[in-house]
């Protein structure tokens, strides 16, 4: 998976094992978004679609600008979670999480 994913999967795979990824999902509507948390001291968390957007500067500079990498690895780490169905899922109201997103 390194030579795909490269630096990114095992930093994942790390944010995964520590239960740094959650499901935000509207009560009524289902509609989705994940919060994933970074890996520096600080804690930052993340909004991310696995398979389109993050909004951390990496995704920004190394799959948008630069073209280097195929996505971030707070999106792998949402990928993880998803596929093995063991993020920590938080329903909010459609209006909460209307207004997360309007904050992207």
């Amino acid at each position: 998976m390194n030579f795909i994913f490269g630096k990114n999967f095992e930093r994942a795979t790390r944010i995964f094992d520590q239960g740094g990824v959650k499901r935000i999902s509207g009560q009524s509507s289902g509609r989705s978004i994940f919060q994933v948390v970074g890996e520096s001291r600080k804690k930052e968390e993340y909004l991310c679609f696995p398979e389109h957007y993050c909004s951390c500067y990496s995704f920004f500079y190394d799959v948008i600008n630069r073209g280097e990498e195929l996505c971030c690895k707070h999106q792998l780490a949402a990928r993880l979670a998803a596929s093995t169905r063991t993020c920590v899922d938080v329903k909010v109201s459609d209006e909460e999480l209307a207004l997360l997103l309007s904050k992207l």
